[in-house]
């Protein structure tokens, strides 16, 4: 499922509801529908910021690495799959953190699942 976010200073992102779980959680937010206030914006950025900062110094979790290995064989075969690219926090993060700058150097706000 798809979550699009809207704010008047920006155009809009769209991201899968999995990845926007951990951006929202983060912001003490409801999935489903809210809104970060203009008041709000500059703890959103900050928090987002932090978070960023902090998942740049770890490596791929065990997690993610599991994954990769099990779609490719143990001699590098990669099974017909396309190379392994993975995508970060901070790159999935990013366009929302673009609105959030905007929507603070504005003053709006932004919402989403309205």
């Amino acid at each position: 499922m798809l979550i699009t976010f809207k704010s008047k200073a920006a155009a809009e992102v769209v991201m899968y509801k999995e990845h926007a779980k951990r951006i929202l959680y983060l912001l003490h937010k409801d999935v489903e529908r809210g809104v970060i206030t203009a008041a709000e914006t500059a703890g959103a950025i900050a928090k987002l910021e932090a978070e960023i900062a902090e998942s740049r110094l770890h490596s791929v979790s065990e997690e993610v690495q599991h994954d990769v290995a099990a779609h490719h064989g143990d001699s590098g075969d990669d099974n017909d799959h396309e190379p392994v690219e993975i995508v970060t926090f901070s790159s999935r993060a990013y366009p929302l953190l673009e609105m959030l700058r905007a929507a603070h150097k504005e003053g709006r706000d932004v919402v989403w699942g309205v």
